[in-house]
């Protein structure tokens, strides 16, 4: 019987121009099951500014248990993605899942791979999975810039790295590094404001729609009013980043912010925010043995490496690998998730992939509604999943640029 529904599958990839790896269904694929995140809030002043990222990270946790239905104990490991937390994180996130619900015996770890540490998170699950190392796990991602955000955040370099002319360029800011990518490949000022413009007037349509409401977990939290000093408990359910009409005119009003004679600014790069998100990962037999509905599957994954004083061009490198290793070509791509760290290196690398950017992100990006930066790469798959079943369409592809010059890319498919 398998081999028949194979060879159903396999006419049927000859049909749609799908490889047999994306449209078959087998035992063994690494499945997800559910992909939620929390809102995303402006650092410093937005509705989790006073909350830990452990406790943002719980709350996503328990909402994972509750609506897909699993039984905690199950659930083998937790990876969770966070770049700025001392220590790395690991101590309070093995505390956040203990309080969201899960027992001592499912273990968790912290992963740190810059930008990418949520999707990379996921990726180690979904490796794990196919290992044979676990059969279900989650992979997460979560980040309080409010609390972390600032110099504090990058170690000193010693004489030694700081002597050799291309690791010192990992020290480089990520607004400079995004004026070289504008400046060496000719992204212009006012393509990199329409770019950004779009990404507002998408987000600002897609949240009015509701199209986010299904993806995001309201959270009960503590808040001080800034005003009056006066705590009090607010629901967080909504992206407070996004703002209705945004234009590529009113952006061009606004100074460089690194450069004088720079074309990066405040409106075309992406905000400083606190979020989390979680995506329950398991081989597809679990699934069906425990009753969990499949929403989708793992099909791929790649990094690449790039020079840092570029950092932002990671997604036109990353992303041919991971189409590459699915079997699939560019055009046959649905949807494209791609990190809005800024408009520059955004832009430059659809422009170099040759991506239509009506299928880039259509309920806007980081620039419209935030980059918490551990949290992003598991935001995106709930992003992508969601809107996937909702527009009936079937594969996306996630990706980012990392800071000191890498870029990281996946292929998921949507059931």
């Amino acid at each position: 019987m398998a081999s028949a529904v194979n060879r159903v599958a396999q006419v049927a990839s000859h049909i749609t121009g799908l490889s047999s790896t994306i449209d078959s269904k087998n035992q063994d694929d690494v499945v997800v099951v559910s992909a939620l995140r929390s809102a995303l809030t402006k650092g410093g002043k937005g509705g989790f500014k006073d909350t830990q990222a452990s406790d943002i990270l719980a709350g996503v946790l328990k909402a994972t248990i509750t609506k897909s239905g699993i039984n905690p104990s199950l659930v083998q490991d937790i990876a969770v993605g966070s770049v700025l937390p001392p220590g790395g994180g690991a101590t309070e996130f093995r505390a956040a899942a203990l309080v969201a619900g899960f027992p001592s015996s499912t273990s968790v770890n912290a992963v740190n791979r810059q930008c990418s540490s949520g999707l990379q998170a996921c990726v180690q699950i979904a490796h794990e999975i196919k290992a044979g190392m676990i059969d279900c796990g989650i992979g997460a991602g979560v980040e309080s810039m409010s609390n972390n955000y600032g110099p504090g955040a990058v170690s000193e370099f010693s004489d030694l790295l700081k002597g050799h002319p291309e690791a010192k360029d990992c020290l480089i800011p990520m607004g400079i590094t995004s004026e070289n990518v504008a400046k060496e490949f000719n992204i212009s000022r006012q393509a990199q404001d329409e770019f950004a413009a779009s990404s507002y007037a998408k987000a600002a349509k897609a949240q009015q729609q509701g199209l986010f409401n299904e993806e995001i977990v309201p959270l009960k939290v503590k808040f001080t009013d800034p005003k009056t000093d006066e705590e009090k408990e607010v629901t967080v359910d909504r992206d407070d980043g996004v703002r209705p009409g945004v234009t590529a005119e009113s952006l061009a009003k606004i100074k460089p912010a690194f450069s004088k004679t720079g074309s990066t600014h405040a409106g075309n790069a992406s905000q400083i925010s606190d979020g989390a998100a979680a995506v329950l990962l398991c081989r597809r037999s679990f699934a069906q043995a425990n009753g969990l509905q499949v929403i989708g599957k793992f099909i791929s994954a790649s990094v690449a490496g790039v020079p840092p004083r570029v950092m932002g061009i990671g997604p036109a490198y990353a992303i041919p690998i991971a189409l590459e290793k699915a079997g699939i070509t560019k055009d046959q791509v649905d949807i494209y998730e791609i990190n809005e760290a800024f408009a520059s290196q955004a832009l430059y690398s659809c422009q170099v992939l040759g991506l239509p950017l009506e299928k880039v992100n259509p309920k806007g990006g980081a620039i419209a509604f935030g980059h918490p930066l551990g949290a992003t790469g598991a935001r995106q798959i709930s992003t992508l999943l969601t809107e996937l079943k909702r527009t009936g369409k079937k594969v996306g592809v996630t990706s980012m640029c990392i800071g000191t010059g890498m870029g990281m890319a996946s292929v998921w498919v949507a059931e």
